[in-house]
This record gives structure tokens, C-alpha cells and sequence, in this order.
């Protein structure tokens, strides 16, 4: 029964509160409807104020002229008047409309003669701009229609910019009659909504030279009809539109076009697209889907961008007498099978073919004339025209005139071998990159590399052997950087970098290559070796030997030299003798010592050091020699550290940019260096996100969320036990008071009652 006396109070407690909640919602209520309406009467009592205010002006204004004679000085008094009238009218109507007493200020700004009005919502063009602005940017703003005579006012506008603004249509008297406009940008809007109108619209602008269509879905036939009479047109920007197909009429109204970019369209045909366009010297066709680009005769284009398509083949046409323009053709990134069929006479510079299935077919062909070898191909377009192209597919002399190739980029191939000649046709080659082919030998003798090679890119490729007599080694004097990283080499010729006084950069990473001693060197002075001697090449600066399986650093192993970069990393069980890397100490920048197992190295000579990486190295602490460094970054990630002391820390925050210390088993209670490193704004942890701590507990905590109380566990219990013993004997005592005003309410009457029997002070 006491219980449920209890519970009834309980009740009737949440009851009385529920009712007073419902009371306060109720005043709250009447209070806003009672503001609503005072709001109402002060905007009644301002218009009746304006109502006097206007028939008072008024009055003023008219007098009573009409209906009585009046002399000089009568005339005179409304006039003495009005300012009076005429300034209360003015207050009023700026406490009526305070916006408009504040006009908005003009969103545009002004360099010079160019008006700047980009992403300011405006819906049409401004008015109010000076008359001889020449340049109008209304980028990104939200005008659908160029309405009629627009730009009447802006008659000197040389360049108009609408980019961005969903732009739907340009009425066909927007821009007037011949108007000197002369680069129009109309970019990422909707004009495939509207073409025709502004097809009409273009007619008016017979200086235009330049113009911006790209992204506007426009199909082919909306091209069409947007070119027609644009005969000054030398710029014509329709990338990332949904163009399929192109003919003889597509751009023939386009007699001084120089540059066109069709790029990202859905292009699958181009026959003869551009033969009315004479002068065109740039075309970008990259990411379309382009099958094939045969019987090239375009002599006049300098650059050709063809990358990201599906083209298996590039025949130029080669019977033809005339020499080629053609510079820089791009051919990335497509499903090439042959070596392209270049033209006979041609100015090609720059040819890059990587990302492709380009290789060479010699040694898989006896005879070229077998009945089961064809040597034509047919192309088909999708009006059922023919083109028999004969190609010399198994001559692995015809490739075309390659004597001005500078730079090669075959990238990403399955080339495995050069046809004998191939690399001697190009006398001005400074550029061969050939990373992730299908090398076996390198023959730096009779491939005949000419002296003029600069980069020599060979890595991750499967050779295993590399020839190269001194007097070959010797005639390659501009050779600048060799890469010859992730292969299968484990000799190299004797002498084969000391013979290139030029070289500044050597990458043979992940090659089994050792470093020699000085007696090695003598026992192999004139043969193939399986380690490299490193000294004395003085123009040497970068020098790359991770994961080679390096044991040891002998004694003076880059003495003579000037290395500012040293990468050793990836070296389990690496043995770096005292004075190895003295020599060094003046030059050396960057250095790399990760997974070397690495326990006691002296960085203090390396004064110049700025970047070192001594990651995965089962570090218990950091080298205290780096506090004598200034040191730019850091990666001390995959470690043992515990902790970085205060000192270190404050030592080297004040230079250091860069820092990587994930996965490192750190101690929650010793986190004052994060600290540090945090508050110093210069510092990046790059991966502050993986730096984990853990407690006594051998919980994990992110670097950043630290428990509350480090060392003994007890007293975070003891803490969250007071926490819980408080909470309940709270809990009690609600409880016990409801109960006792249950059970005896005339006790609570009783203290009401003798308080309220004072006598007070009215």
C-alpha cells in the first residue's frame, strides 16, 4: 500500500507540472498574438502618416489656383512650403521603404575598361556600365535569354563572357547590327535548347574570331546551323558537347579557322571533316571514340591531339610530295597496334604513343609475301565509302620521317626489342621514355644513340643485359638522367657511368647490383660486373639504390662525389661502415635509410640534410644527432618510438614541414611532442590520422582523444565508482522527498501557511 501511494504522488506531481507547462504555453501564445497585432497598428499609423503627408504635398504643390485670382506674393507661399513638405515626405517614406533609401551598390567591378560582374545572380545584362567598356564577364550568373539590343549600349565590346549561366537562347537582335564583338565565351550552359534563335543571333557578329560552344549538348546538326557565315571565326572551342559524326560541310563556312577543340564529344567518323579549312593549324580530338585515323593529309596541321580514343591504326598518306607541318602528334592512350605509318617528309618533334599495344612484328615473320600475310587493310565509314590503304605492315624500315623526333614516349607498350636503324633514324632524339615494356637487352652500342640524348627511361621493363663499348659510353655526352629501376640486371659493363661525364641522376632500384670496392674494380676493369663502382664521378647528384639487396657500404664508397640525393632504402640488413657517407657531408640533401635496419647512425656531420626517411627500422627513439639538423621532413613511420622527447620536438618544429609517424606504438602519457607539433602551424603530419597511443591499459587511442588520467589505473576507477555512488544517493533523495509530500501534504500547507501570515511591508 505504500508503494502505490508513492507511484500516485509521482503522478500527480508530473501531473501538476504537465498542467503548468500547458498554462505558460497558452500566456506564451497570447503574447504573440498581441505583438502581431501592435505591428499591425504601427504599419496602419505609418501609411495614414504618408496618406497626410502625400495630400499635404500635393495641396502644396497645386494651391488654389483654379478657383480664385491670386497676386506675386500669394504665388510665393507654396513654394516657401514645399521643401517643409516635401522633407516629412522624405522621412516617412524612409521608415516606409528603408531599401530603397540605400540603393544596392553595382555588383560589377571595374579594371580599366574591363567590367567584372561574375557570380553575382544577375538575370540580364547591367545597365550603367561605362560606354566604352571593351570587355563584359557575366560568368556564372543566372541570365537564360540574351534579350533584344542587350549590348546597344556597349558599342565598343570587344570580348563577352556568359559562361555558366544555363543560357537557353540569344534573340536574334541581342548584339545589333554588325557588331564589333570579336570573342564571344559561351560555355557550360543550354543552348541546344535555343539554337536556332541563336544561330540568327551569330549572324550579326562578322568580326567574331573567337567563340566558346563547349559544353551545351549540342549535336551535329546544332553545330551546323550555329556556323553558317562565320567566315572570321579562328578560334572554335566545341569540347563536351554530343557531336557523333562530321563531313565535308561541317566546318566548310570556316575559310580562316587556325584552332579547333572537339574534345570529349562521342566522335566515332570524321571523313574529310576539315578539308574547306586550310589555315587550321591545332586540332584536339582526344576522348572521343575515334576507331582510326587513315589517309592523313592535313600538311598544314602542326599539332594533333588524338589521345583517349579506340584508334587502332594512323596511316598517313604517303604518296604525297608536300612536306608535313605537323609537330606534336598525340597518340596516348589507344588501342595502337603498329608503329604509326608517318608521313615520308615531316617536321615531327614530339610523338607520344603511350598506353598502347604498340610493337614490332620482324621476328615473328619470315616472309612478308606469304599467302597467309596480307600487307593492305580496308576502311569502312557508315556511308559505304572504301579506303584501300596498302601498308607495308612486316617492313620494319617504313615508319615515315622520324629524323626531327626529339622526344619518343612509348610508355606502357609491348615493344621488346628496336628494329635494327630504328633509334639511328632520329639524330635529334634527347627523350626516350620506355617504362613498362617488354625489354630484354639494351644495346647502347649498335642502336646508335646519337649524342644529342638527354633521358633515358628503360625501367620496369625485363632486361637483363646491357651492352655498351667505352667509345659508344663516350658518345652520349648529354646524357642527363638513366633510369633503369624494376628489372632483371645483375651485371653491368665495367665503367658504363664513369664513361658519361654528363650524368646527374642514375635510378637502379630494385636490381640485384651491389656496390663495389676499389680492388673489385681492378679485377673487373675491362668485363661485366655485379657490382658498381661509385667514385669519383663527380657530375653524379642523384643516386638511386633501393631494394638492390645491398649488404654493405665499404669504406669511401662515394668519395670524389657530390651526391645531394641518396636513396638506400628497402636494403634489409644494410651495413654502413664509419666514413662511408663522409664524403658526403657537405652536399648531402636527401637521404634514405628506410627498412635498412638501422641502429646507430651519426647525422651530424650532414649539415645540409633537409629530408630523411629512416622508416621502418625498429627505432625505439629518434638519433639525437638530428637535433643539429635542419631538418624539412621526416618519416619516422613504422617504428618502435614510445615517445619523442619535449627537447627534440621543440628542436625540430621550428623548420621541419613535413612529418609521417603512423603506426608507432606511442604512450598515451608522453604526448607532449604531438602537442607540440600540433600548435606549430608550419608542421603537416601528413597521416596525424593514423598516429594511434596506447595506455597502461594497452587500449588504443587516437593521438588526438587521450584518456583523462595516465599512470595508475585505480584512480580512474575510484573516480567513475564516486561518480556512480553520487548519482544514486541523489536519486534517493528525490525519491524520499516525493514520498513524504505524498504521504503528509499538510505538512507542505503548513510551511506555506506560516509563511504566508507575515505581515508585509504595504
Amino acid at each position: 500500500m505504500t508503494l502505490e501511494g508513492c507511484c500516485w504522488g509521482i503522478a500527480r506531481s508530473l501531473l501538476l507540472l504537465g498542467l503548468v507547462a500547458r498554462r505558460l504555453l497558452l500566456l506564451l501564445e497570447l503574447l504573440r498574438l498581441v505583438a502581431r497585432r501592435l505591428l499591425l497598428l504601427l504599419r496602419l499609423l505609418l501609411l495614414l502618416l504618408g496618406f497626410v503627408a502625400m495630400r499635404l504635398l500635393l495641396l502644396g504643390l497645386l494651391g488654389t489656383n483654379e478657383t480664385r485670382g491670386v497676386t506675386r506674393e500669394d504665388v510665393k507661399m507654396p513654394v516657401h512650403t514645399l521643401p517643409s513638405t516635401f522633407l516629412a515626405l522624405l522621412a516617412i517614406w524612409n521608415i516606409l521603404v528603408p531599401s530603397l533609401s540605400h540603393p544596392q551598390p553595382n555588383p560589377c567591378r571595374m579594371i580599366q575598361r574591363m567590367a567584372l560582374c561574375n557570380n553575382a545572380r544577375l538575370p540580364c545584362v547591367p545597365v550603367g556600365l561605362p560606354y566604352n567598356t571593351d570587355e563584359l564577364q557575366l560568368n556564372h550568373n543566372h541570365i537564360q535569354t540574351l534579350l533584344n539590343n542587350s549590348l546597344l549600349h556597349y558599342s565598343s565590346l570587344f570580348t563577352l563572357s556568359l559562361a555558366g549561366n544555363h543560357l537557353e537562347k540569344i534573340e536574334a537582335n541581342a548584339f545589333g547590327d554588325s557588331h564589333p564583338l570579336q570573342s564571344l565565351y559561351l560555355a557550360e550552359n543550354k543552348l541546344h535548347v535555343g539554337y536556332q534563335d541563336t544561330s540568327h543571333a551569330l549572324l550579326q557578329l562578322p568580326q567574331l574570331q573567337v567563340l566558346d560552344l563547349s559544353k551545351n549538348k549540342l549535336e551535329d546538326d546544332m553545330v551546323f546551323h550555329l556556323l553558317q557565315n562565320l567566315t572570321s571565326l579562328q578560334y572554335l572551342n566545341l569540347s563536351g558537347n554530343l557531336m557523333q559524326r562530321l563531313d565535308e560541310s561541317s566546318f566548310e563556312g570556316l575559310p580562316q579557322l587556325r584552332e579547333l577543340d572537339l574534345h570529349g564529344n562521342m566522335l566515332f567518323e570524321i571523313d574529310r571533316a576539315f578539308s574547306g579549312n586550310p589555315k587550321l593549324q591545332r586540332l584536339n580530338l582526344a576522348f572521343n571514340n575515334l576507331p582510326c585515323l587513315v589517309d592523313f593529309h592535313m600538311t598544314q596541321l602542326v599539332v594533333l591531339n588524338a589521345s583517349h580514343n579506340f584508334i587502332e591504326w594512323f596511316v598517313a598518306r604517303q604518296e604525297l610530295n608536300e612536306t608535313f607541318h605537323l609537330e606534336t602528334l598525340d597518340l596516348t592512350d589507344n588501342k595502337l597496334l603498329f608503329f604509326p605509318f608517318l608521313p615520308s617528309q615531316s617536321r615531327l618533334r614530339n610523338l607520344y604513343l603511350s598506353h598502347n599495344s604498340v610493337r614490332f612484328y620482324g621476328g615473328q615473320v619470315d616472309d612478308a609475301t606469304g599467302e597467309n600475310w596480307t600487307t593492305s587493310v580496308q576502311f569502312y565509314n557508315l556511308n559505304g565509302n572504301v579506303s584501300n590503304v596498302t601498308a607495308q605492315l612486316w617492313d620494319e624500315s617504313l615508319h615515315g620521317d622520324v629524323s626531327s623526333v626529339e622526344i619518343l614516349d612509348l610508355r606502357g607498350n609491348q615493344v621488346e626489342y628496336f628494329p635494327q636503324g630504328f633509334i639511328s633514324q632520329m639524330p635529334s632524339l634527347s627523350r626516350l621514355q620506355m617504362y613498362t615494356n617488354c625489354l630484354k637487352t639494351l644495346n647502347l652500342t649498335s642502336e646508335g644513340f646519337s649524342g644529342s640524348l638527354y633521358e633515358l627511361d628503360v625501367s620496369n621493363n625485363r632486361l637483363s643485359e646491357v651492352i655498351a663499348e667505352k667509345g659508344a659510353l663516350a658518345a652520349l655526352g648529354n646524357l642527363t638522367y638513366l633510369n633503369m629501376s624494376l628489372n632483371a640486371l645483375g651485371w653491368l659493363p665495367s665503367g658504363l657511368f664513369s664513361s658519361v661525364e654528363s650524368l646527374r641522376s642514375v635510378d637502379l632500384s630494385y636490381n640485384s647490383m651491389g656496390i663495389c670496392t676499389s680492388e673489385t674494380r681492378d679485377v673487373h676493369e675491362d668485363s661485366s660486373s655485379d657490382c658498381v663502382v661509385w667514385r669519383n664521378i663527380a657530375s653524379l647528384r642523384q643516386l638511386y639504390l633501393r631494394g638492390c639487396g645491398i649488404k654493405w657500404v665499404p669504406p669511401s664508397a662515394f668519395a670524389g662525389m657530390r651526391l645531394t640525393h641518396l636513396e638506400l632504402s628497402d636494403n634489409p640488413g644494410l651495413r654502413v661502415e664509419t666514413g662511408s657517407l663522409q664524403a658526403l657531408s657537405g652536399t648531402l640533401q636527401h637521404l634514405g635509410l628506410g627498412k635498412t635496419d638501422m641502429r646507430a647512425v651519426d647525422f651530424s656531420p650532414f649539415h645540409r640534410l633537409s629530408h630523411l626517411n629512416i622508416s621502418r627500422n625498429s627505432l625505439t627513439h629518434l638519433p639525437t644527432s638530428l637535433l643539429n639538423l635542419d631538418l624539412q621532413m621526416l618519416d619516422a613511420s613504422e617504428n618502435n618510438l614510445s615517445t619523442i622527447s619535449p627537447g627534440q620536438a621543440a628542436s625540430l618544429a621550428p623548420t621541419l614541414k613535413t612529418v609521417f609517424l603512423a603506426r608507432n606504438p606511442f604512450d598515451c602519457c608522453q604526448m607532449e611532442w604531438y602537442r607540440t607539433f600540433e600548435t606549430t602551424k608550419t608542421v603537416n603530419m601528413v597521416d596525424h590520422t593514423e598516429i594511434l597511443c596506447l595506455d597502461e591499459a594497452k587500449r588504443t587511442y587516437r593521438a588526438g582523444v587521450l584518456p583523462i588520467f595516465c599512470g595508475d589505473l585505480s584512480r580512474e576507477s575510484v573516480f567513475w565508482y564516486l561518480l556512480l555512488i553520487l548519482s544514486g544517493f541523489l536519486l534517493f533523495v528525490c525519491i524520499l522527498t516525493i514520498c513524504l509530500l505524498t504521504f503528509r501534504p499538510l505538512l507542505l500547507q503548513k510551511t506555506v501557511k506560516k509563511k504566508s501570515v507575515k505581515p508585509t511591508s504595504y
